[in-house]
């Protein structure tokens, strides 16, 4: 039960991290197009509060296996992100790629 515990607030702290990140490189984007240093500044508070719910999810997990995570899911998340809201396009390496991620994942977790 303890190990289920220590799981969820794992991923749950993992989740909230990834979910600031994705929105901070959504601010800076928009920054990158509009120069508003407004835009600017949100997105390093936001990426700011990110890093510290990743640096909580070291508690229940190791170094490795918590950046491996954290890193696929928001490397995933922004590239959905990208296509969608931005319309950029992705080239055959890159959905490879972001297959090799979304399977290095699932390997972690066996």
């Amino acid at each position: 039960m303890q190990q289920e515990m220590f799981k969820f607030a794992f991923f749950a702290l993992i989740a909230l991290a990834v979910a600031l990140e994705v929105v901070g490189d959504v601010l800076f984007k928009k920054w990158a197009l509009e120069d508003r240093t407004v835009l600017l500044l949100a997105g390093l508070l936001i990426y700011f509060i990110g890093a510290a719910f990743w640096a909580l999810s070291l508690k229940y997990e190791f170094l490795s296996r918590a950046i491996s995570v954290f890193t696929v899911l928001n490397m995933i998340i922004i590239v959905l992100v990208g296509v969608l809201y931005f319309n950029e396009d992705l080239n055959l390496p890159n959905k490879i790629g972001i297959a090799l991620g979304i399977i290095s994942v699932i390997l972690m977790e066996l």
